[in-house]
C-alpha cells in the first residue's frame, strides 16, 4: 500500500501533538473539550483537545495524542490545524470524508478519518457538557445501530 504524500507529511511531522495539562486539569478547565476514542478493530485510540474562546466562541487551539498507524496520526494531526479558528459548529461540521480526500487516504485506512470525526463530535460535545451548552445528538453521520430485539 502506497502512502500519498501528504500523509507522510502528517505522520513524520505531526502538528498539534500534546495536551492542555493534566487530565486533572483539563477536567477542571472549562475552556477545555477532550474526545477520546478508539477502534477496536485496529487497535487505534485518538485524544483530541480543543481550547475554546469563551469570549469569542472560536476554537483558538486544537492538540491531539494517538496511539495508532501513520494514517491515524495524519488524520489526527490535519484535524487539529483544521480545527483552529473555527466555531464549535464550523467544527462539528467536518467529515471524514474531506480528510480522506485530502490525505488521499486508502480505502483500507477510511476507519482512521472516522475516528479523527468522532474524536472531533466528541471533544466539542465535552465542551458543550461542562458549559452548560445543549448537545444534540443528531449530527452523526453514521449508520445508527442495530437495536437489540
Amino acid at each position: 500500500m502506497a502512502y500519498g504524500p501528504k500523509i507522510i507529511e502528517h505522520y513524520e511531522h505531526p502538528r498539534n501533538v500534546g495536551s492542555f495539562g493534566t487530565q486533572a486539569e483539563i477536567k477542571q478547565r472549562k475552556d477545555v473539550g477532550v474526545g477520546l476514542v478508539g477502534a477496536p478493530e485496529c487497535g487505534d485510540v485518538m485524544q483530541l483537545q480543543i481550547k475554546v474562546d469563551q469570549k469569542t466562541g472560536l476554537i483558538e487551539d486544537a492538540k491531539f495524542k494517538c496511539f495508532g498507524c501513520g494514517s491515524a496520526i495524519a488524520s489526527s494531526s490535519l484535524a487539529t490545524e483544521w480545527l483552529k479558528g473555527k466555531t464549535l459548529d464550523e467544527g462539528a461540521a467536518i467529515r471524514n470524508t474531506e480528510i480522506v480526500q485530502e490525505l488521499s487516504l486508502p480505502p483500507v485506512k477510511i476507519h482512521c478519518s472516522v475516528l479523527a470525526e468522532d474524536a472531533i463530535k466528541a471533544a466539542i460535545a465535552d465542551y458543550k457538557t461542562k458549559n452548560g451548552i445543549p448537545v444534540e445528538d443528531h449530527d452523526h453521520d453514521h449508520a445508527p445501530a442495530a437495536e437489540a430485539g
